[in-house]
């Protein structure tokens, strides 16, 4: 079986994820490459995960030009995407991109000509389309046994990035929206083939504006009001002022049933007077009675969504709705819309 050559760009907090997920896969991919700013870094990450016969490169440019690889995964940070992502299309890699595609509308769409132009695949790296929990409330949907769904309630809030990249629009593009409300966004989007009418939205405004963050450029509350072009009314929130870890969670109201999925809720509850080592992630404190999750990685999506990148690459074939180029490029619309509505207090119709 032929196996997939993968150079990681990145060696921090997104490419662990992805690398827990490759290790899953080790009969499928080789890791023949990883580039970071610390080559310290870099042979401290592989040596956690196991790899060992790959190149070290302090470079991108030079590790796109230089590594023998089929496919190249974007895991620095959201400023970087789009010219990391043109330099590894133009040396003729797929390409997997961390969530969301890029800081701009242009550039992502200079990210899908690029790809289209010569030929090649972006796969969007969105977890939430394989987290297990929301593709089990899909089939009871697809079922036919709740109904039509009519309303969509969903979130994903923490207490905020500590990373230097997400304190600036500059390097991320917005706040606690671009960052968080990607998930719910793209995922309705999947759910809803991209075909939205109407938004209105509303942000805390970033600095002194914000509830909590106030040295933070971008927003650390957001809301949008979305109407899609089924008739299916949905609320998204993101925030970065939830303390007690992260959340993830959506309701899916329906003409014969509701749909509740919390993925931070796991099936453990445990007391610790001294603190567990971890419960789950940003959770400020592990003492007391918690939640501690269980193989987080897999119920978040990513293992999933790496294995499904894989074996479209090795087929060389598309990736399936939601984590194609096209739906990151999609979302940063979206979400370029719902900070447009926010500003200038106006509901945005897609006609």
């Amino acid at each position: 079986m032929r196996k997939l050559k993968i150079l990681i760009i990145g060696s921090a907090f997104g490419a662990d994820l992805h690398a827990d997920a490759y290790n899953r896969i080790r009969e499928k991919i080789d890791i023949v490459g990883i580039s970071g700013r610390d080559l310290d870094r870099v042979r401290a990450f592989a040596k956690r995960h196991g790899f060992t016969d790959y190149t070290a490169y302090d470079d991108y440019s030079r590790a796109i030009e230089e590594c023998d690889c089929d496919l190249v995964d974007i895991c620095v940070p959201n400023f970087l995407h789009h010219d990391v992502a043109i330099k590894a299309l133009e040396r003729g890699r797929d390409i997997i991109c961390e969530k969301p595609l890029t800081t701009t509308v242009e550039e992502a769409q200079d990210m899908i000509n690029t790809a289209e132009r010569l030929g090649k695949r972006i796969y969007y790296a969105e977890d939430w389309i394989f987290a297990p929990a929301f593709r089990k409330a899909m089939e009871i949907i697809e079922s036919g046994k709740v109904g039509k769904p009519l309303y969509v309630r969903a979130r994903e809030c923490h207490s905020g990035s500590h990373s230097p990249f997400a304190q600036t629009i500059e390097y991320c593009g917005g706040g606690s929206m671009i960052h968080l409300g990607v998930h719910p966004v793209s995922y309705l989007l999947a759910m809803k083939n991209n075909e939205w009418s109407e938004l209105v939205a509303m942000t805390s405004g970033g600095l002194e504006g914000n509830l909590v963050h106030r040295t933070m450029e971008g927003e650390d509350w957001a809301g949008v009001f979305i109407r899609f072009k089924d008739g299916t009314f949905a609320t998204i929130e993101a925030n970065y002022i939830t303390t007690g870890g992260m959340e993830d969670v959506m309701d899916i109201y329906c003409e014969q049933g509701v749909i509740h999925i919390d993925l931070s809720a796991g099936p453990i509850r445990a007391y610790s007077i001294p603190g567990l080592d971890y419960t789950i992630e940003k959770a400020e404190i592990t003492t007391g009675w918690s939640t501690p999750a269980v193989d987080e990685k897999h119920t978040l999506g990513y293992a999933g969504e790496i294995e499904h990148f894989v074996d479209c690459a090795l087929a060389g074939v598309d990736a399936e709705a939601g984590l194609r180029g096209i739906d990151g490029l999609e979302t940063m619309k979206v979400i370029s819309l719902i900070y447009k509505s926010a500003c200038e207090g106006i509901a945005i119709k897609n006609e």
